[in-house]
């Protein structure tokens, strides 16, 4: 996942959001050390200031913790992590039902296109494949 910013909002937050999204994947996993402020800054093409106001961010809901000499680290409190990645799931399913309600689908409706494109006849099945 690399990394893209757009000029719809500020970069510090969609930093914090592609670092939480980062986080809740298993790209960065839990206890493992962050790149430097500088790091990030040289791999983003961010200024470091920036940077610092997105790890502070995302200091402060708990899902990084500096140690005062070794650096930033991903929490290791599961929780925290699971909770990330169900806000950023429901934020994707909102986001999803409003463009479908916006072009004349139900909810139900849209759920039964879920179903059709990954396979699923009914509630019971597994899905057979996903893109």
């Amino acid at each position: 996942m690399g990394w893209t910013f757009e000029g719809d909002q500020p970069i510090y937050a969609q930093l914090v959001y592609q670092i939480e999204r980062k986080i809740v994947s298993g790209i960065y996993a839990p206890g493992v050390q962050l790149p430097t402020v500088r790091a990030f800054a040289a791999e983003t093409g961010v200024n470091p200031n920036t940077i610092q106001r997105a790890l502070a961010e995302l200091e402060q809901i708990g899902l990084i913790q500096t140690q005062s000499t070794s650096g930033k680290f991903v929490t290791l409190d599961a929780d925290i992590i699971h909770d990330i990645r169900q806000m950023l799931a429901e934020e994707q399913i909102r986001k999803f039902l409003f463009a479908m309600t916006n072009m004349g689908y139900t909810a139900t409706e849209a759920a039964d296109l879920i179903n059709q494109y990954t396979g699923k006849d009914d509630e019971e099945d597994e899905p057979t494949g996903m893109c």
